[in-house]
């Protein structure tokens, strides 16, 4: 079987993990007039990338991922709770842990979860985003880094949909925002990758802000 066909279904947006559901703070930032147009966009989102997804997100991602296809279910266990841990608002949290959920259900559902993972699932009360996202790259035998490929380009997906209802932006000034955001997910990955664990982290102060203020907002089109 062409092993493409398990990525592209991992990233596709019809994936029923509700992802499409959340602007993780953009659409705040467009309320308050910090995105206003591509280039400013391309700065927000750039700078997700690089300062946040690159130190933290993505090497935990990739670490859970990892773990998953090694069968380190302690490993695993622990790298889920420091996720699960590192939800700096509720909204956040929320996000995760429903797209988790989601996440889940499907596997529950899916011949392609083999029982060791199944076992180690139904130990789970709740499981956030990124071990759900594991357990399906070992489902459908997926190479951790791919994985993280995959996740990495539906965040971006995600973020450019957002702009497309807020600001709101063409599809084709979305691709061409695409391609200038590319290289910098590229970028993130391979930081990611080099990244001495005991190094991951970040301070996404901003990203927190407006997310908080996000669940306050009057007018939204995105959940908090």
């Amino acid at each position: 079987m062409n092993k493409a066909w398990a990525l592209l279904r991992l990233a596709s947006p019809q994936l029923p993990i509700g992802g499409y559901s959340y602007s993780q703070g953009l659409e705040m930032a467009v309320e308050h007039a910090v995105v206003t147009d591509p280039s400013s966009a391309g700065r927000w989102i750039g700078d997700q990338l690089l300062l946040n997804l690159a130190r933290f997100e993505a090497p935990l991602l990739l670490a859970h991922c990892t773990a998953a296809a090694e069968e380190n279910w302690a490993s695993l266990l622990q790298l889920s709770e420091q996720h699960r841990a590192s939800r700096e608002t509720r909204e956040l949290h929320l996000e995760s842990r429903q797209m988790g959920y989601s996440l889940q259900q499907l596997l529950n559902g899916l011949p392609e979860l083999d029982q060791p993972a199944r076992d180690f699932l139904q130990q789970i009360d709740e499981p956030h985003l990124a071990l759900g996202w594991a357990l399906a790259a070992r489902a459908w035998q997926i190479d951790p880094q791919d994985a993280l490929a995959a996740w990495l380009w539906s965040w971006l997906e995600n973020q450019l949909a957002v702009l497309m209802k807020t600001l709101p932006l063409g599809q084709q000034a979305a691709q061409r925002l695409t391609s200038e955001l590319l290289p910098l997910l590229q970028d993130a990955q391979h930081h990611a990758t080099e990244l001495d664990p005991e190094h991951i982290g970040s301070a996404a102060f901003g990203l927190s802000l407006a997310s908080m203020a996000h669940e306050r907002q009057y007018s939204r089109l995105f959940r908090s």
